[in-house]
């Protein structure tokens, strides 16, 4: 009987499709956790409102910002020639 290794196994959709959902999730999570901090130092100066659409856009703009610091890092980017 011959072992099969991950590559040859096939039907790994699977496998693959839960590893990027528990990489935008884990994005999702730290971007909500930085924006509330955001919104905490905001709103505790001058008595200032921070609104619904400025808490989204922070947040749509760290988790970018978080997307493209993970991708710098599993891509490879700082992989010396």
């Amino acid at each position: 009987m011959k072992f099969l290794n991950m590559s040859e196994g096939g039907g790994l959709g699977i496998l693959i499709a839960m590893i990027i959902g528990m990489l935008v999730i884990g994005g999702a999570l730290v971007s909500l956790v930085i924006t509330v901090i955001i919104k905490l130092i905001y709103e505790s100066k001058d008595n200032r409102k921070f609104t619904k659409k400025q808490f989204w856009q922070t947040s749509l703009i760290v988790f970018l910002v978080c997307g493209l610091i993970s991708g710098m890092m599993c891509g490879g980017m700082f992989v010396l020639n």
